[in-house]
């Protein structure tokens, strides 16, 4: 099994996949992109990203867990196997 999930986005949207499924969930219009993971603990992923309102990159922060809840997964089994995010364009 992949341990690594995959971090995007476009548009308003933030795309994160693992373990074969697809999540998108709303983000600020003005991200451009994400630049790099800084860490990866437990569903919860700080990253450096870039905004359209702002010429330096900001750390930003995302919590799956309660993302994963609103959508009825177990966080716990569904993020149990995923020990690295990298970040990804087509």
């Amino acid at each position: 099994m992949n341990n690594i999930a995959i971090l995007s986005n476009s548009g308003d949207f933030t795309s994160f996949k693992a373990n074969n499924c697809l999540l998108r969930f709303r983000t600020s219009s003005h991200l451009e992109k994400y630049l790099s993971v800084k860490e990866y603990d437990n569903g919860y992923i700080v990253v450096m990203a870039k905004y359209d309102n702002n010429t330096e990159p900001e750390e930003e922060y995302i919590d799956l867990v309660p993302i994963l809840e609103n959508l009825y997964f177990n966080p716990d089994e569904f993020l149990k196997n995923i020990k690295k995010v990298n970040i990804e364009y087509d």
